[in-house]
Formats: structure tokens, C-alpha cells, sequence
């Protein structure tokens, strides 16, 4: 072993404390919610915010985590940890939506599925379906990229939900669902080759599962193999009332035996499954699925796994049937060391050279919606041309918004508007099929706070508009206030200490297979060759008062 000489120890421990104390301050905490109760235990859900249909792994002492983000973009989030308790976005493996051109409009609730991500010979695989195109594949020698693009594994409409299983024969495979609505037919599941490469499919597959009769809605089968047999877990009965079923066989075509190993039970988590199957290093097994509430999404909880003849018991089997029930509070996972606690982005200083991982759009972004300022410490938002075919927000592209993260929170925004022309427009933004926002807009040469609201938004209809008094200076704090129920109240500061509250309360809404989400947007109604901007110097999520 070479060892240092003496006088450079001391700056070589600095900088070790250094590396370990920057580190810790790459974690983000929460002020709103936190699993880890500090003591051992944590509390569902792991996440409360909408990642939607989770896959995980482990590589090494790492877990990670892909979800579905159907059109918003960047899209295939990835989230890491230590522990399955304290989670971190790490990056997104799709920077673009493919087909690129159709993507540039918005596309609710198309776009990427339920995806899979493994882990083989060195190499990331995350298969993501996407019901109007086919199942994708895209591949990674690092979890934080560069990724490729997309590669068509196989061209349908329908087709969603794949899983890959590489066998120990050197064989190939996938496992996918249907989706009726592009399909015409569902709750079947089918089992296809692949080439070596895992790249495209080398035959028509065959059904293994018809869940009609028992499994209504079977979809999101994961595929694994242990002790000799093969394993598709897989939700059933849909999104907010199913139970999760696992399937085993010797014989990877079947037949399958089955087993309802999870449902909701006495618990007050109503329709708890879809998700992963992991193992720690020392040995425990766990499961993360999601929960369905309304308009927070689907939030991401685990469970505690044990294995009883070859028969995953998920969550609490008090009666020892071997089906399971959610638990809200548990020991945390022994992963043979202690984990900082972290939680996946929320709140954004604007202070670098790249926006927050949390935030995304809703199409494919075009270049001048924004760009970040680190010189100033600002995130530059150009005002985007309205046509005057958009009769609402719900198919503006061009709205920077990230997920519900708790049941009661508030979101405050504090931004300068240098508006222009009349028609321009900045503001703060709640949505989903209904919406409601608080802006600044340019009305004939003053500037007046707007407060809008639209109901079923996705149906077409016309915005509501209430204007205010003109405000005397282009630069303040708009903020939301939700709580229990997805109750906002939006209120306005001149100076950030005193807020007024504008308007009526206004209940959040869903969006298309997506939670409700918060956002900023920044537009105008005439063409200039010189918009408008606002620059938004921080945005900040913390408790509701």
C-alpha cells in the first residue's frame, strides 16, 4: 500500500470531509413529507407523489427507480437509494418523446407506460411501452446516462406493460399486457422472444395468462425467475380497486398457477399493487407498488416480503392465508449501514446551469420556453404565442410543472415580469382536466393580477376570468395553498412576507392517467419578435400555514 506523505494528510482529511459534507448537501430534504420516521421505521407512502406504475432493482448497495410518465418530458424518470425509504430523482432516460414531430404537441396520457428497468452483463435496460407506437427499449452502461434512443422492439398499437427476462439458457424474454382501448381486446398476457440483443421480437408470442374470468384488467406483469420457477407478478381488477396477483410456473409458457398474494383488506390502501420485486444485500425481500388517490396521483409505497413455499406473503397476513394487506408503518429495511435521509426534489433556487429534475413539460420543448441564468440566479421564461385555436391551458405545451409532493403543502413563486405587449401573461398554475391560476397579464398598459379557473378543461371548454387592480410593480410572489382533499387557495405578495388571498377556493383535479401537478407558464397573444420574459427567481415548496 503506498501511503501519502505525513504533511499532506491534513488537506487530504479536509478534502475527504469536504467530498462527504458536499454529498450530504446533494440530498434534498423535504419540508412537507419524509417516510423516514427517524427511529427505525418508516411510514407510507415512500414517496407521495405520482410516480406512477414503479419498477426497481438493485445493483450493488443501489436501488433504482423508473415510473411512467406518459407526455410529460423529460420523460422516464430514474430515482435512487440506499434504503427504499429515502429516495432521490438521479435523471431521466428519455430527453426527448419519440416520434419526435408528434410529440412536439401535447399528447395527455399517451406517451411512455409502465415501464422495466434490469440490469444485464453491465449494461441498464429500461422497456417502456407506448400504446399508440409499441414497446421501446432504451439501454445505458451508467444509470445516469448518456442513454440511447429508443429502439422499436416491436411496432403495435396496444401493446403495453413489457418485461424482459434474460434465462439461464441464454434464451430471451418478454412478457406483455394489452391495452383495450388500441387493442380492442385486454386482460390477457402473452410471452414473446427476443433476439440475443434484446432488441426486437423474434416470434408472435403466446397467451400464458387469460385473466377474464378470475382477473379482470390484468396488466403490468413483471417477470422474474426463482428456485426453478418462473414468476409474473401482476395487478388486476384496475388502477383504484385492484389486488396483485403473482403467477408461477415450471414452464415459462405455463400453465401458470395463481395467487392473490395482496389487496386492501381491512387497510385503508385501496387498490394496492403493480410494482417490484427486490432483494437487499442482506438478504430481505420487499415489494413497491402504488396507491391510487385521486388527485395526487399514484403514490409509491413499499412492503415487506417473505417467501413461504415458494409463494411470495406480501404486507400483514394476520390469518396466515398467505394473502397480505398494506401496512402504513414498518421497520425500515436492513441494508447493513445507516442512509441519510433524502426525498426527491421539490423546491428550485434557479441557481444552475440546469433546471431541477422534478420539473418537466408537457410535449417535447422547443428552444426560447426557458433557459436557465445561473449568472443572475434566475430561471428565463419567454413568453409563448397562444393561438387562437387554444381555448384553454390543457393543450399548451408549454407549462414547466412538477407533481403533488404531499396531501397539504404550499407552493410559492417569486418572479420580475417585464411585459410588453397587451395579452402578456405569467403565472401559477394548478392542473389537471380542471384547472385554476394566478397570474400577471397585461391589460391594454396596465398590468393586472388574473386570477382563472377552468372546469373540465379536457372537454373543451372556456376558461373563467376574474381581473384585479393593477399591480404597481412588475415583480412579487404569487402561491398556492393545498390541503387535505386537494383544496388550493391562491393568494399574491408585493414584498413576500404579507399575502393577500385572491378568488375562491378551487378542489385539484386529475389530469389523464397523471395526478394533479403545479406549474408556471409564461405567454402572449400577439406576434412579436420580441416577447416578453419573466424571470423566476426561485420557487419554493413548504408546509401549508
Amino acid at each position: 500500500m503506498i501511503r501519502p506523505p505525513q504533511k499532506y494528510l491534513p488537506c487530504l482529511f479536509y478534502l475527504l470531509a469536504f467530498s462527504t459534507a458536499f454529498a450530504q448537501q446533494e440530498k434534498y430534504v423535504s419540508k412537507v413529507w419524509s417516510p423516514d420516521n427517524k427511529n427505525g421505521t418508516f411510514t407510507n407512502p415512500v414517496i407521495h407523489a405520482d410516480y406512477s406504475d414503479p419498477d426497481a432493482i438493485r445493483v450493488g448497495k443501489d436501488f433504482y427507480f423508473v415510473a411512467s410518465s406518459f407526455e410529460n418530458i423529460p420523460g422516464l424518470p430514474i430515482l435512487q437509494s440506499r434504503d427504499l425509504v429515502n429516495w432521490s430523482i438521479i435523471g431521466h432516460a428519455l430527453k426527448r418523446q419519440f416520434p419526435i414531430d408528434h410529440f412536439s404537441t401535447t399528447r395527455h396520457g399517451d406517451g411512455v407506460w409502465a415501464p422495466a428497468i434490469r440490469y444485464h452483463n453491465n449494461e441498464f435496460y429500461i422497456y417502456y411501452p407506448d400504446p399508440d407506437f409499441g414497446i421501446y427499449v432504451v439501454k445505458s452502461k451508467s444509470i445516469r446516462g448518456p442513454w440511447s434512443d429508443p429502439i422499436l422492439v416491436q411496432a403495435g398499437k396496444g401493446l403495453i406493460d413489457p418485461c424482459p427476462l434474460w434465462d439461464a439458457d441464454g434464451k430471451v424474454y418478454l412478457v406483455h399486457a394489452f391495452a383495450g382501448s388500441r387493442a380492442g381486446f385486454k386482460s390477457v398476457l402473452i410471452v414473446k422472444q427476443l433476439n440475443r440483443e434484446g432488441t426486437k421480437t423474434t416470434d408472435e408470442g403466446v397467451i400464458v395468462y387469460d385473466g377474464h374470468e378470475k382477473d379482470p384488467t390484468i396488466e403490468g406483469p413483471k417477470f422474474y425467475k426463482r428456485n426453478g420457477y418462473y414468476y409474473i407478478f401482476a395487478p388486476a381488477g384496475g388502477v383504484s380497486t385492484g389486488w396483485q396477483l403473482v403467477l408461477r410456473s415450471k414452464n415459462i409458457y405455463g400453465p401458470y398457477e395463481r395467487r392473490v398474494v395482496m389487496d386492501q383488506g381491512s387497510s385503508t390502501v385501496n387498490g394496492p399493487h403493480q410494482g417490484a420485486w427486490v432483494q437487499t444485500e442482506t438478504g430481505e425481500d420487499w415489494f413497491i407498488h402504488f396507491q391510487d388517490k385521486d388527485a395526487y396521483g399514484r403514490v409509491v409505497h413499499l412492503q415487506p416480503m417473505k417467501w413461504i413455499s415458494d409463494w411470495p406473503v406480501i404486507g400483514d397476513d394476520a390469518d396466515g392465508d398467505g394473502k397480505g394487506e398494506p401496512l402504513l408503518t414498518y421497520n425500515k429495511p436492513n441494508v447493513g449501514s445507516t442512509v441519510a435521509i433524502g426525498n426527491p426534489a421539490e423546491s428550485d433556487e434557479f441557481n444552475s446551469a440546469q433546471l431541477g429534475l422534478q420539473w418537466q413539460w408537457q410535449s417535447n420543448p422547443r428552444d426560447g420556453w426557458a433557459f436557465p441564468y445561473p449568472a443572475i440566479g434566475a430561471l428565463k421564461m419567454y413568453a409563448q404565442l397562444s393561438p387562437d385555436s387554444l381555448k384553454n391551458q390543457w393543450h399548451n405545451p408549454a407549462i414547466l410543472s412538477q407533481k403533488f409532493p404531499a396531501e397539504t403543502f404550499k407552493a410559492t413563486v417569486k418572479f420580475s415580469f417585464s411585459s410588453k405587449l397587451n395579452g402578456d401573461q405569467f403565472g401559477l398554475i394548478v392542473f389537471g382536466s380542471d384547472y385554476a391560476y394566478l397570474s400577471f397579464r397585461k391589460v391594454g398598459t396596465d398590468l393586472k393580477l388574473s386570477m382563472a379557473s377552468c372546469l373540465s378543461a379536457d372537454k373543451g371548454n372556456q376558461e373563467s376570468e376574474t381581473l384585479y387592480s393593477a399591480v404597481s410593480d412588475e415583480k412579487g410572489y404569487l402561491q398556492v395553498s393545498v390541503h387535505k382533499g386537494g383544496i388550493c387557495q391562491f393568494s399574491f405578495s408585493a414584498d413576500g412576507q404579507s399575502f393577500t388571498t385572491i378568488g375562491q377556493t378551487f378542489v385539484a383535479k386529475s389530469g389523464r392517467w397523471t395526478g394533479a401537478k403545479i406549474g408556471l407558464f409564461c405567454s402572449r397573444t400577439a406576434v412579436t419578435n420580441d416577447a416578453a420574459f419573466a424571470d423566476v427567481d426561485w420557487f419554493r415548496i413548504e408546509k401549508a400555514d
